[in-house]
């Protein structure tokens, strides 16, 4: 297990991948760059203890994670993918700070 220069938590390859599709689905559904995607998540996981693949996080899809990490929690509610709801009712979480160490990739 490592720690990439691309993410601020120890991963293993599995977990790499795992968080890889995280970022891949930030970038696909809400049209945010790499760096933005990697940001938000080292933001939110930066020094998590993450066990090899499939850690517990891995019950669920990549995109659940995603929409977490775009959008403000409302009651301990997350919309999904397979959300039925007006995703704009939803307000969106703001990116961590340009210049913060979690932006590891540049633009």
């Amino acid at each position: 297990m490592t720690r990439t220069e691309e993410f601020l938590t120890v991963l293993d390859e599995g977990m790499l991948q795992y968080f890889r599709e995280i970022a891949d689905e930030l970038v696909g559904r809400f049209g945010m760059s790499r760096a933005e995607a990697v940001a938000r998540i080292n933001a939110a996981y930066e020094g998590a203890d993450i066990d090899p693949y499939p850690d517990l996080m891995c019950h669920e899809e990549p995109d659940y994670w995603a929409y977490g990490l775009y959008f403000q929690d409302r009651g301990g509610r997350v919309p999904h993918s397979g959300s039925t709801e007006d995703l704009s009712q939803w307000e969106t979480r703001p990116a961590p700070p340009k210049g913060s160490h979690v932006w590891t990739l540049t633009e």
